[in-house]
């Protein structure tokens, strides 16, 4: 079994089309936080494909996109993050992760 890893995804895209499609890419891949950040366990492969699938959708010279390795999604990266205020739960009961 391949090891997963969670990343912390965010993005600033500056027209409303790639915008739309870039949160429908990393909403392929993750959980959303926030509009424009993303939770993602991946592996190496999956982490590979949502990298190309977001090259594609991406103007480079406008946009921005950031991916933060948290660690591995069944040890550190649980505990990592804390979030305030509404949020949904994305890790494996009972463990509540935002």
């Amino acid at each position: 079994m391949a090891t997963r890893t969670r990343f912390l995804l965010v993005y600033d895209i500056r027209e409303a089309r790639r915008l739309r499609r870039v949160h429908r890419v990393a909403s392929e891949f993750g959980d959303a936080l926030q509009y424009s950040v993303f939770v993602c366990d991946l592996t190496d492969v999956e982490r590979a494909e949502l990298l190309v699938a977001l090259h594609v959708e991406l103007k480079h010279d406008a946009d921005n996109v950031a991916m933060f390795d948290l660690g591995p999604a069944t040890g550190r990266g649980l505990r990592c993050v804390e979030h305030l205020g509404a949020s949904g739960d994305v890790g494996p009961p009972p463990v509540r992760v935002w």
